[in-house]
């Protein structure tokens, strides 16, 4: 990391709040206003969040939920524990790291499933793009799974090429489909979320 970037980093305003109330993550105000806008997250659900870590996610997920929803992290990074979370470290792409999600989730189902994971980032704008839209398309897949009928997803994207048939694939699968960028996402960024309400389960 250079050191204009931490500078860059440190004195942004998302950044400093994010430190001042206690939360891991600048990305958690990226939530607090998907939220504010779209009313996904309740108390009491039973909610998960892909690709968690650091975990500003999960503490704005617990925060709504409360202490009678659930809050499932996983993340192929380890993170400091978080009371009232339940964490898998794994690979999202592993069958045994899905395999665990099922087994936690039990014979429930999902009221919310979030997406914030990304790509590495290679710096081949195109390929990233492409391998960011994979990571949705295992989050949709699990949605099929265990998501239950009326729930709903929240999905990071990055915009390009693949994206417009990806959203068209989402939009028949679920009742309301909306592209939001947050104003806490960073200005250079291409990264867009996709909020999907109103599941269908269709199979």
């Amino acid at each position: 990391m250079s050191k204009k970037w931490l500078r860059e980093h440190k004195a942004d305003h998302f950044y400093r709040q994010a430190k001042k109330e206690g939360y891991r993550a600048r990305s958690a105000f990226k939530l607090k206003q998907i939220n504010k806008r779209f009313h996904v997250l309740k108390r009491g659900q039973m909610v998960i969040d892909l690709g968690c870590a650091p975990g500003g996610w999960l503490q704005v997920m617990r925060e709504v939920v409360g202490e009678e929803g659930t809050v499932i992290g996983v993340d192929i990074k380890g993170i400091t524990p978080l009371e009232g979370v339940i964490f898998i470290k794994g690979d999202i792409t592993s069958e045994e790291t899905i395999k665990r999600i099922v087994e936690i989730v039990g014979g429930r189902k999902l009221d919310v499933l979030c997406s914030d994971m990304s790509p590495d980032i290679s710096g081949n704008y195109s390929l990233d793009q492409a391998r960011s839209i994979y990571l949705c398309e295992i989050a949709l897949s699990l949605s099929r799974q265990l998501l239950k009928r009326g729930g709903a997803c929240i999905l990071k994207v990055f915009q390009g090429e693949d994206f417009p048939s990806f959203l068209n694939s989402i939009k028949k699968e679920f009742l309301t489909v909306k592209c939001f960028t947050p104003q806490a996402s960073r200005k250079a960024s291409s990264e867009t979320y996709i909020i999907a309400k109103g599941f269908k389960a269709l199979t």
